[in-house]
């Protein structure tokens, strides 16, 4: 039987702060680094400025969703491995290239 139990794993200390890596948390999310990419997205404002330089032809009295927070969506969701929508579609715009 192996023993699959791994020992904490320490880095060197940083401004007097000691760093510990421990693998025993349990149920835990792999989805961390989402909210590092939300921070960023936030502080730069990256959807929003996409937003701004594409044409929105939809009727904006029954508009739901504004295109910011479609993109920020999009851009979450690919960044979470998440499949592309148009994947194995012909025509034009079919795929996600």
């Amino acid at each position: 039987m192996t023993d699959d139990t791994l020992l904490p794993f320490s880095f060197p200390a940083i401004r007097g702060k000691k760093i510990t890596a421990a693998f025993d948390g349990g149920r835990i999310t792999s989805d961390g680094g989402v909210m590092v990419l939300a921070a960023a997205e936030r502080r730069l404002g990256l959807a929003d400025r996409l937003a701004a330089v594409i044409c929105d032809p939809r009727d904006p009295d029954r508009v739901t969703h504004a295109m910011a927070d479609i993109l920020r969506a999009r851009i979450f969701a690919i960044a979470c491995g998440g499949a592309c929508p148009r994947a194995g579609k012909a025509g034009p715009g079919g795929g996600c290239q």
